[in-house]
């Protein structure tokens, strides 16, 4: 396994039970932190641009518009990112995997 492909399939079947487990865990805590901090971002970015005044306990219905129109823009453009890391995933490991069948077949060539 280098460093630069991450881990394959058969780097996880070569792992023991306990060793799998806590990858998923620590790939599950990554997830979480990730998720709390993207949401963190949005309220903060959207509390930032769209709250204007503290004389209320709520917000006033141009505050309320804004703070809707803030998240809905941050959350399609978290997809469209989203989106776009699998696809060039998905090109990296095709590219991976022809790169290994060449060298297979450079393998039995010889």
């Amino acid at each position: 396994m280098s460093a630069s492909s991450g881990l394959t399939p058969s780097d996880l079947d070569a792992m023991g039970e306990e060793d799998k487990r806590e990858m998923m865990e620590m790939v599950e805590t990554m997830q979480t932190r990730d998720s709390l901090r993207m949401y963190n971002g949005l309220v903060e970015r959207c509390f930032r641009e769209c709250v204007d005044n503290f004389r209320r306990k709520t917000l006033d219905a141009n505050e309320e518009k804004c703070v809707s129109k803030c998240t809905e823009k941050f959350l399609k453009h978290s997809a469209r990112v989203s989106m776009r890391f699998a696809e060039l995933n998905a090109s990296m490991e095709q590219q991976q995997m022809a790169q290994m069948q060449q060298m297979q077949g450079q393998q039995q060539g010889k």
